[in-house]
């Protein structure tokens, strides 16, 4: 299936195979009514996207609001590419088994010490194109 654009339409399941295979997404939100657009490292876990910030960072602001994540990989002549994002709600994990299994996936760490939080971004709203060849 393609779009009005001419892109490949991706499925459910072929958006989840792509986001496996990447390490850095942009979360977007919303702050003092101003849209932010924050690189993050993540990782899938299920039907969630986690990621792993700082105590620190700016990005918690986006707890238990509704948020978009963005992956792509495009070349520059737009020979080939794709896209994948979401919309979903985000929350904080605090349940300490969920959060055990979260330590065990290979997320990079930017924190100084072991100060780590995590967030999960609920992937209630899937899609993706790819460039057709």
């Amino acid at each position: 299936m393609y779009d009005s654009a001419g892109l490949q339409v991706l499925s459910r399941e072929e958006c989840l195979e792509l986001l496996d295979t990447a390490a850095v997404g942009r979360l977007v939100y919303t702050h003092k009514a101003l849209p932010v657009v924050h690189p993050v490292v993540f990782a899938l876990d299920g039907d969630c996207v986690v990621l792993r910030v700082p105590d620190r960072s700016a990005t918690l602001v986006a707890r238990d609001t509704i948020v978009a994540f963005q992956i792509d990989d495009v070349a520059p002549d737009l020979s080939r590419g794709w896209s994948v994002m979401a919309v979903g709600h985000v929350t904080e994990v605090v349940d300490e088994p969920w959060l055990a299994r979260l330590r065990e996936l290979p997320l990079a760490s930017r924190a100084y010490g072991d100060h780590d939080r995590y967030l999960a971004v609920d992937l209630e709203l899937l899609t993706g194109r790819r460039i057709p060849r």
